[in-house]
This record gives C-alpha cells, sequence and structure tokens, in this order.
C-alpha cells in the first residue's frame, strides 16, 4: 500500500469547504471521485485543514492511499482531466506510511485581501473582501502585533466549537497595502475556527477606532467572542503557505510549501 501526498490548489468559492459532507459538495469528495477513476478503487484523502466554505487555497496538502503501481508523474494529468477547472492538482510524491497532511504539518500561513476602494472591482468578487470604508493599515499592523505569541485565542473563535485547547502560537501577522489591496499574513502553529477571519475584523475594527490596539491583550485574556471584531466574509481567504519537515515528507523539496508562481 502507497501513501501519496498531492500538493493542489482550488478556488472554493462552488464549495462547502474541503471536508465532505452529506449533502452538499466539498473539495475532498470532488478530489476523491476524481482519484477512485484514476487509481480503481475508493479513495479517502486526509487535507492539511478544513477551510471553510468559499475559502480558496493557492496551496494545499492532501494525502491518500493506494495499491496503484501508477507513477506519481502521471497521476497530476490523469487526475486533472476529471476534476473540474477550479480545482487543480500541481505534484504527487510518494511519502513514508506515517506521513499524515494535518498531522505532520509543523505551521500554516493564510492570506486574507481586502479590496478597500470606494468603487469595487469586479476582478476581485469572491477573491477579496470590498470594503469601501478607509482603512489604514498601519493601525491594523499595530492591532496585528498583538495577536502574536502563544496566547488563549477562545474570543476569535467562532463560539460553539469544541477542542482540546484553544491556546495557539502566532508566529507572524503582517499587514501590507499595494495600492487599493491589503494583505494580510497570519503564520501559526495551528488555527482555530473562523481565526483567522475573526483576527482580520478585529484589526478593522482597530482602524476605525472601535478598539485600541492595545485593548487587544486585555480581550484575549478575557476570552469573550463579543469583545473581539467581526468575522470577516471568507471570499478573501486563502491558505497560502504549509511547513513539514523534510524527513517526514520524504521526497518533498523544500520543507516548506508555498503557492506556484506564475
Amino acid at each position: 500500500m502507497r501513501n501519496i501526498a498531492l500538493q493542489l490548489m482550488y478556488v472554493g468559492t462552488a464549495y462547502h469547504g474541503w471536508q465532505v459532507q452529506k449533502t452538499v459538495v466539498s473539495v475532498a469528495e470532488t478530489l476523491e471521485k476524481a482519484l477512485a477513476t484514476v487509481v480503481c478503487h475508493p479513495v479517502k484523502c486526509t487535507g492539511a485543514g478544513r477551510t471553510d466554505a468559499g475559502v480558496h487555497a493557492r496551496v494545499y496538502i492532501a494525502n491518500f492511499r493506494t495499491t496503484s503501481a501508477i507513477p506519481c508523474n502521471r497521476i497530476p494529468l490523469a487526475v486533472n482531466t476529471r476534476l473540474p477547472e477550479d480545482i487543480v492538482v500541481v505534484k504527487a510524491y510518494d511519502v513514508p506510511e506515517d506521513f499524515n497532511a494535518i498531522g505532520s504539518c509543523l505551521k500554516k500561513e493564510y492570506t486574507y485581501q481586502i479590496y478597500n476602494s470606494r468603487i469595487r472591482n469586479a476582478f476581485f468578487v469572491d477573491r477579496a473582501w470590498f470594503y469601501p470604508k478607509p482603512l489604514d493599515e498601519t493601525v491594523m499592523q499595530r492591532a496585528a502585533d498583538q495577536f502574536t505569541g502563544t496566547h488563549d485565542f477562545a474570543a476569535v473563535q467562532s463560539v460553539g466549537t469544541l477542542v482540546r485547547s484553544t491556546v495557539r502560537t502566532v508566529h507572524y501577522f503582517r499587514i501590507r497595502r499595494t495600492g487599493d489591496l491589503i494583505t494580510c499574513k497570519v503564520c501559526a502553529n495551528g488555527f482555530l475556527y473562523n481565526m483567522v477571519r475573526a483576527m482580520v475584523g478585529t484589526c478593522v475594527y482597530a482602524s476605525e477606532g472601535k478598539l485600541a490596539p492595545q485593548d487587544i491583550p486585555r480581550l484575549l485574556e478575557e476570552r469573550c467572542r463579543t469583545a473581539a471584531g467581526p468575522t470577516v466574509p471568507p471570499g478573501g481567504l486563502y491558505m497560502t503557505r504549509l511547513w513539514y519537515d523534510e524527513d517526514t515528507l520524504g521526497e518533498v523539496r523544500p520543507a516548506l510549501i508555498q503557492e506556484v508562481s506564475g
């Protein structure tokens, strides 16, 4: 039995997230059906994370097990002919038996895009959050800085989510403006449900003067979701980088898997 890792990308607009669900179409279900026709047996994929409905991935890692002898260099082309245009397998690798796309992942980066202009841009529909009020990216960065480090992030987790621990380590939270486009890059060892979108919403609140950047440490300590900013829309969110140990991931080099340049 081989363990195969796939590097893929997808536009999540048409899907209800990565995870297979009973009544709606997901990325995992669509990928598994395509893979099954290539390897000639049912397939179960493990993904690097549960991206939500409408969220995209410029880079994503999934793994599955197969008895097929098809060479890895043939898998992307074979699967892509059976996939819709908004999901693309970029590479395939033979990996060790104990590799797991989510369990072996050391840290992840998400990028959130805000199109900050009085006039919307048709090319950013479902690709960035259109926000017509002026935003000060300098104030947003001061707010973002308060999230870095190891904290209890219950205040920026969707209410009702059950997890063993709400403590996470945020390695960086960088906010940059290029013209009308604001990008918010967050890297952590793991993320709670809607954590990135709530963190971005809190930074927007800081820019609007609804809270001060220095209020955020207290907000995190109090663990109160209603004290933080709103959960911003999903269409602006992308998974953009994944880190794996090179020994664990076997053939895959480098350890940092990032979006394909083009």
